[in-house]
Order: C-alpha cells, then structure tokens, then sequence
C-alpha cells in the first residue's frame, strides 16, 4: 500500500482531514446531534438512541473524541461523554473558513467541456 504522504501536508489541512474523517459517519453524526440536544454528560443512553451494537458505538465515540469534539470522563464503570467546546469550536472555524474562502465564478470550465 502506498504512502499517504501527510507530511508533506500543512498542519491545518491535516487537522481538517482528521475532522473530516471524524465526522464522516452518519453514526458520528447522530452521536454528535444527540449529545448537542442533551446538553448534558452521557454515559450509558447513546447505546438506546441508536440502532448500533454498544462495541460500535464505543467504536464511534473513541474516533470522535481522538479527533476532539467530544470529551469523556469515567463515572464508576462507566464512561460518560459529552461535547468539548474547545474542539468543536475549532472544527467549526476550520470549515467555516474553507467554505468562505471560496468565491463563486461564472464558469469553471470550457462550456463544452465533458466534466460539467
């Protein structure tokens, strides 16, 4: 298998492209709506909420938080997470600034060009 090449990447693409990955389930995304809707610490409900076995969903919840937008903390036995502030407003002005950036043009190929 080939190199990814990352490092030949800058900082901030790389960071964008692990919260892209991050947020690149549907599941991730129905983890991260519930806890936004909760407001609260969860420990053990996310396993009710979606229709996932409890190994995916820790699957889930351990690739969101290795990418920073939720937090957890042990409680007992179990673990309880909710969203971090810090990361998910990160990850908000990472895209917001992408999106931004662009300008829209009036053409972006030849008119009789096969890709458009």
């Amino acid at each position: 298998m080939g190199a990814t090449k990352t490092e030949e990447f800058n900082l901030i693409d790389i960071r964008m492209a692990e919260l892209a990955k991050a947020l690149g389930h549907p599941a991730r995304i129905a983890i991260l709506q519930y806890l936004i809707a909760k407001r609260e610490c969860i420990c053990g409900e996310i396993v009710d909420e979606l229709p996932l076995a409890q190994a995916t969903i820790s699957q889930h919840l351990m690739e969101l938080k290795k990418a920073g937008l939720i937090k957890g903390a042990i409680s007992g036995v179990k673990t309880c997470y909710c969203i971090n502030e810090k990361g998910f407003q990160e990850a908000k002005d990472a895209f917001i600034k992408l999106f931004q950036s662009y300008k829209p043009v009036t053409e972006c190929c030849a008119p009789d060009a096969e890709c458009c």
